[in-house]
């Protein structure tokens, strides 16, 4: 569908650094200055209900140096849909929080919190806010999420990128499959989760797809090589594999 794709960086675990030893080094938004300068779109942070890595001043800080446009991860509570209508950042990504997870698993279950996503919905899009819904490549959650006024469903890729042989071919045709039906239904369609320089390729060359989130991977990459290096590598694979794809 389109010839471009964007690439957001998560900064999350620039903060969990931060907060193993305590203190104010490394700083999330020097990482992100680096991202910024780096060739990303977007920065993403999840502002975790335990504030496990980034912080409230985290968010504060990024609003107000950032120029890009920010992605706020978030459970659809009434804590954290309070703190995105203060701050109204370019876009929330709804996500599912669990405290005994060290990172987010999985997709919602659109269907079971359809009420609740609605009013979440609405709110947001009165205050100008982009909403996004992170959910597993699967035609019933995509219906829902269009159901309850989604702008953007976020496609969890981790079981594609933890995958391997056939299976990881069978997974990747689901992203394929259900990023074509999110485009069909009029929803702009992300994917994100678990992807690395050997991953990423297969998902950027989906023309459905319209941007990628990644983080984690980044972040440790960073250890050996630095952030910059490691998130222009990411984009030119991402660029290489699109244009490569589109023609």
């Amino acid at each position: 569908m389109t010839r471009t794709i964007r690439l957001g960086i998560n900064i999350d675990h620039v903060a969990t650094l931060r907060n193993a030893r305590g203190g104010a080094h490394p700083d999330p938004l020097r990482a992100a200055h680096i991202a910024v300068a780096a060739g990303a779109d977007g920065i993403t942070t999840h502002l975790r209900e335990d504030r496990r890595h980034i912080s409230d001043n985290d968010i504060v800080r990024l609003m107000a140096e950032i120029a890009i446009p920010l992605n706020l991860e978030m459970a659809a509570t009434t804590e954290m849909t309070a703190i995105a209508l203060h701050y109204c950042p370019h876009a929330v990504c709804v996500v599912p929080e669990r405290r005994e997870e060290r990172t987010t698993e999985g997709g919602l279950d659109v269907i079971r919190q359809r009420t609740t996503l609605e009013k979440l919905t609405r709110r947001m899009q009165e205050a100008g806010i982009i909403v996004s819904l992170f959910v597993e490549p699967d035609i019933i959650q995509l219906e829902a999420a269009s159901m309850v006024g989604a702008h953007v469903v976020e496609l969890h890729t981790g079981a594609y990128c933890n995958a391997i042989g056939t299976s990881r071919a069978d997974e990747l045709a689901r992203l394929e499959t259900a990023s074509a039906q999110a485009v069909a239904m009029g929803l702009e369609c992300h994917a994100g989760h678990g992807l690395d320089y050997d991953t990423v390729g297969a998902v950027a060359a989906l023309s459905s797809i319209t941007e990628l989130n990644i983080g984690h991977f980044l972040v440790g990459e960073a250890i050996f090589c630095g952030l910059s290096d490691a998130i222009q590598r990411m984009r030119t694979l991402m660029d290489q594999s699109r244009t490569a794809a589109t023609g």
